[in-house]
């Protein structure tokens, strides 16, 4: 059959579920599309409620919540040599960027094979009298190990800020991913679960940060606390920058978050399929897929297969996008590109996360697929290995 003749699966596509285009019209007519307008209040509260979470900030990104995270550590009381931030080298560059442009040192560590989480047993190493945080990402919405993370940190007083970019409404041992932490940040890119084109969100998890976070989202004024009545004028007190999300996107985040349980739904069901279809060619040790680890309630944002090699890959990847399914490797291990070659001490090599990005590949997921859309993916596959 033509290419032309087939239906395109992309890796990911905009997904609307309810009330998005009647709330951006209510605040189209209320006239406030500025950040912190009341589509802004109501999805904090939706968040703080569902996460169980002390404070939620919107930002423009998940990249500018990371930004937030780290200004909010700079202020150290143990002193300015606190400087490194430890974190997985198969990450998004955000990831380190966002700590990097605020003078923070990385120091890449490796992940695991089964999720390519963060893998706590190679963190310990690097720990010292230098490091400030720990970073880590949860990535395809499957939580890292957080219990042995989260007693290395307390031990040497160090901060945790998870990126949750992919993780909304994931949960480790019954507790959301990005409530762990000092600090959790979160994407609504429109690639993620839940969307508004371009978002973020900060989950501030300790009262100390909770008053300096306002004002830094603000431009470091106290303009939130005027607007609360807590002062009867604001002023610009600390630095800060202009981190605040439309209201606007904040009105057709809300529709998205009213449909959590569609959406999840209809991705649980989805990931399934890919599972059980793609079991035996795991069986065969042809490839592997992602482990959901015990205790552990993923929000199925992505779903890879681990082949044997990069020729492998590459091949597989040029036959599904010669059938119009759209597939893709993720992230180049950081620590082997050119700007992470700089950074990395010693070019030690991060063994697991060179082999993630040489060898994974992301299939298509999307709430507006369907069963025989899948269905036609793992047949592709199939195919190739015949």
């Amino acid at each position: 059959m033509s290419i032309l003749m087939l239906k395109p699966l992309p890796l990911s596509k905009p997904f609307l579920v309810g009330n998005e285009r009647r709330y951006v019209d209510e605040s189209i007519a209320l006239g406030k599309l500025s950040g912190d307008g009341p589509f802004t209040k109501k999805v904090r509260a939706q968040l703080e409620k569902d996460l169980g979470a002390r404070q939620v900030l919107l930002t423009t990104s998940c990249t500018s919540a990371l930004e937030l995270a780290a200004l909010l550590l700079q202020d150290d009381p143990k002193g300015p040599d606190r400087d490194e931030v430890i974190l997985p080298s198969f990450t998004f560059v955000s990831t380190v960027n966002a700590f990097l442009i605020h003078g923070f040192k990385p120091v890449f560590c490796d992940v695991r094979a089964d999720t390519g989480n963060m893998d706590v047993e190679t963190v310990a190493p690097l720990v010292n009298g230098r490091t400030r945080a720990i970073v880590p990402v949860h990535y395809a919405g499957v939580p890292c190990d957080m219990g042995p993370l989260l007693e290395l940190a307390k031990k040497h007083d160090i901060a945790v800020v998870e990126d949750a970019a992919q993780a909304l409404y994931s949960s480790y041992d019954g507790k959301y991913a990005g409530t762990f932490g000092t600090f959790g940040c979160f994407s609504f890119h429109d690639t993620k679960n839940f969307i508004c084109g371009e978002g973020g969100a900060i989950v501030v998890n300790h009262e100390q940060y909770a008053q300096r976070a306002e004002i830094l989202r603000e431009k470091g004024t106290n303009r939130s606390q005027f607007l609360l009545g807590h002062v009867d004028k604001y002023t610009w007190v600390d630095l800060g920058g202009s981190f605040l999300s439309s209201d606007l996107l904040a009105a057709f985040l809300l529709g998205q978050l009213e449909g959590r349980a569609t959406i999840g739904e209809k991705r649980a069901a989805l990931y399934q399929r890919y599972a059980e279809g793609f079991a035996p060619l795991q069986e065969q040790g042809l490839l592997r897929m992602p482990t959901v680890p015990t205790g552990v309630d993923c929000n199925h944002h992505l779903f890879f297969i681990v082949v044997k090699s990069l020729e492998i890959r590459t091949r597989l990847m040029k036959q599904l996008n010669d059938q119009a399914i759209s597939a893709a490797f993720h992230y180049p291990a950081l620590h082997t590109t050119p700007m992470g070659r700089r950074l990395h001490d010693g070019g030690q090599r991060l063994p697991v996360a060179e082999e993630l990005g040489d060898r994974l590949l992301r299939l298509p997921l999307y709430c507006d697929m369907t069963l025989s859309d899948v269905d036609r993916v793992i047949d592709s596959v199939a195919a190739f290995y015949r």
